[in-house]
C-alpha cells in the first residue's frame, strides 16, 4: 500500500451510449440503449436515463425493450468508440507513462510514475487536483464525462470511481480503507462473484466488515487456501498489484450469436470461415501469431462445446487457421441447430512458423493439379459443367459477403441487400438533405433523422430502402468544437451522481440536479 492516493482509475460514464447522445442531438437527455438489436441481442451499454427503467449491460435486448419500450435502440459503432477512446487514452498518457487500459472506456494510471503531480501541492490534494483537471480535459476534448477514483491501491481506486459515477471524483485517503470498506457488500471485492458470495452468505457473511470479523482461518475453511487468503487481504484493503502498462494477451478470439439457429451445414461452415478471417485479422493487427486453434459451438439448448488443435508452430496464416477450424468442426454434430459460433487462437507468440504456410500452399497446389488432371480425363471444357461450377462459386462468394456485412455495422462500402444496410444508429448521407442517421427500417422503407453533433435536433424523413441518393457514411469524430457546442447546450449534468455512502473525500460536481 502507498502512503498517498496516487493510483487513479478512470471510468467513462455509459461510454457507448454517451457517444451516441453526443453525436445525435435529438437523443440528449433521453434513454438510449446500445447493443445487439435482434431477438437474441444483448445490451452493451445503457444511458443513465435508460437505467432508471431497470435496463443494464448484459441484459437481453428483448427484456430491455419490455422495460423501456420508448428508448432509442441503436447498433454499435465501434470504429467511432475506438477513435474517441484513443483521445481519452492519450490524455492519460500525458499524466504518466504507466497507463493500464482495461477496455475502451476504463484504465488505471500510476501518477507517481509521471510528472502530473509536479506543480501541485502534492499529497492527496495534489492527486485530487490532477483528477479534476483530467475530467475537465476529457470534457473539453470530447464533450463526454468520466468518473475518477483515487486511492493507494488499484482495488480501492476502482471502488472509488464506481462511487463517483456519474461525472464525479472520489478520493479515498490512505488509512481510511477499512472504515470505508466495512459496510459494503462482499461482492465489492475483486474475485467475489455470485458463487463465492453465496458461500459466504450461508455462513452469515454479507459485508466486507463481516469478512474481516470472520478471520482468515474461517475464510480458508470456506473458500480454500488461495481464494480465502486473497479475499482476507482485500477485505483489509491490502492490494499490492502494480499498474502494468502493457498486459500480455493470452488469446485472440471472435464469436457471433445468431438470431435464428443455423441448421444448414454449409451455412455453418461459411460462418466459421468468416469468423476465422476476422480472428486472423485481429491477430495480425496485434502483431501476434498463435499455435492453438479453438472453436466454440453453442447449441439451441445452450449446451456449449469447445474443440482445439495445436499446430507444430505459431502461425498467423488465414489458410492454416481456417482449415484447422473446419477440421475441428467436422467432429461436431450441428444438426440440432447452432446458436453461437466462435473461433480463437491461443498460445500466442511474436513470430510465425513459415513452413506451415508452405505446407498449406503445397497441399492446395497438389489438390488443384489433381482436380485439373481429373477434368482433362473426364472431358474438360464442357460449358454447362464449367458454368455450373462458376455459378456455385459466385453464389458462395455472394452469400459470404452478405453474411459479413450483416454481422458488421460499420462497413459503409459493403455490398449487402438494401433492406439490410439500414441498421438503427448508422450514419448516412442523402444527396439532397445531407448527413443524418437511421432511426429505423422495415417493409421496404428507412426512416432517417437529419442532424449532426453540432446542429439542433433535425427533421425526420422516410425513403425507400433502395433510394439511390441515400448512402452509408462515416461517423463524425467528437472533437473540441463539438465539445464546446455540448457545453453551451447544457451547463449541468442531467443526472446527479449516486449516493457516496462512506465516500470519504468525495467532490460532487457543482450544479447537479436530482434524477
Amino acid at each position: 500500500m502507498r502512503t498517498q492516493p496516487t493510483i487513479l482509475h478512470l471510468d467513462m460514464d455509459a461510454f457507448f451510449a454517451a457517444v451516441e447522445q453526443a453525436s445525435k442531438p435529438s437523443l440528449r437527455g433521453k434513454p438510449v440503449v446500445v447493443g445487439g438489436l435482434g431477438p437474441r441481442g444483448v445490451v452493451s451499454t445503457a444511458s443513465y436515463e435508460a437505467r432508471r427503467f431497470g435496463v443494464h449491460s448484459a441484459m437481453p435486448t428483448a427484456q430491455a425493450r419490455r422495460l423501456a419500450p420508448n428508448a432509442a435502440y441503436l447498433g454499435a459503432r465501434f470504429g467511432l468508440y475506438r477513435a474517441v477512446s484513443e483521445v481519452v487514452m492519450e490524455l492519460l498518457h500525458h499524466l504518466s507513462p504507466l497507463v493500464e487500459p482495461l477496455s475502451l472506456d476504463e484504465a488505471f494510471v500510476d501518477l507517481e510514475a509521471g510528472e502530473a503531480l509536479e506543480g501541485t501541492q502534492g499529497g492527496a490534494e495534489g492527486a485530487r487536483e490532477v483528477g479534476e483537471r483530467l475530467r475537465r480535459d476529457i470534457r473539453a476534448a470530447t464533450g463526454l464525462t468520466g468518473s475518477v477514483g483515487l486511492a493507494g491501491s488499484k482495488m480501492l481506486a476502482k471502488i472509488a470511481s464506481e462511487q463517483a459515477k456519474p461525472d464525479g471524483l472520489v478520493l479515498i485517503p490512505v488509512g481510511t480503507e477499512r472504515e470505508m470498506l466495512a459496510p459494503l457488500s462482499v461482492r465489492t471485492l475483486p474475485g467475489v462473484g455470485p458463487a463465492t458470495a453465496e458461500v459466504l452468505r450461508r455462513a452469515g457473511i454479507t459485508t466486507v466488515g463481516e469478512v474481516v470479523e470472520a478471520g482468515e482461518d474461517e475464510l480458508l475453511r470456506l473458500l480454500g487456501k488461495a481464494h480465502g487468503t486473497s479475499v482476507h487481504a482485500m477485505a483489509h484493503g491490502i492490494d499490492d498489484r502494480l499498474v502494468v502498462a502493457e498486459r500480455d494477451a493470452k488469446s485472440v478470439s471472435v464469436e457471433d450469436t445468431y438470431d435464428v439457429d443455423l441448421t444448414d451445414r454449409t451455412r455453418v461452415r461459411l460462418e466459421l470461415e468468416r469468423l476465422a478471417e476476422r480472428c486472423v485479422t485481429r491477430l495480425r493487427d496485434a502483431g501476434r501469431s498463435g499455435r492453438t486453434v479453438v472453436i466454440k459451438v453453442r447449441s439451441y439448448d445452450f449446451s456449449t462445446l469447445t474443440r482445439s488443435e495445436t499446430l507444430r508452430g505459431p502461425t498467423d496464416d488465414l489458410g492454416v487457421v481456417r482449415e484447422a477450424a473446419l477440421r475441428l468442426l467436422d467432429g461436431v454434430d450441428t444438426t440440432a441447430g447452432v446458436r453461437l459460433l466462435g473461433v480463437g487462437v491461443s498460445g500466442l507468440a511474436d513470430f510465425t512458423q513459415e513452413d506451415l504456410f508452405a505446407q498449406a500452399q503445397a497441399a492446395l497446389s497438389q489438390a488443384q493439379e489433381t482436380a485439373g488432371s481429373d477434368r482433362s480425363e473426364d472431358g474438360a471444357g464442357q460449358p454447362e459443367a464449367a458454368g455450373g461450377q462458376a455459378g456455385a462459386e459466385g453464389a458462395v462468394r455472394t452469400a459470404r459477403a452478405g453474411m459479413e456485412a450483416g454481422a458488421a455495422v460499420e462497413e459503409p462500402g459493403a455490398a449487402v441487400p438494401a433492406d439490410r444496410r439500414w441498421i438503427p444508429g448508422r450514419d448516412v448521407h442523402h444527396a439532397a438533405y445531407g448527413r443524418g442517421w437511421v432511426q429505423g427500417s422495415g417493409v421496404g422503407k428507412v426512416t432517417v433523422r437529419f442532424e449532426e453533433p453540432d446542429t439542433p435536433p433535425g427533421r425526420v424523413r422516410t425513403f425507400s430502402v433502395d433510394d439511390p441518393e441515400l448512402e452509408p457514411a462515416e461517423p463524425r469524430m467528437l472533437d473540441a468544437d463539438i465539445a464546446r457546442v455540448l457545453a453551451a447546450q447544457s451547463s449541468a449534468p442531467a443526472i446527479r451522481p449516486k449516493s457516496r455512502s462512506g465516500g470519504v473525500g468525495a467532490s460532487p460536481p457543482a450544479g447537479t440536479s436530482s434524477p
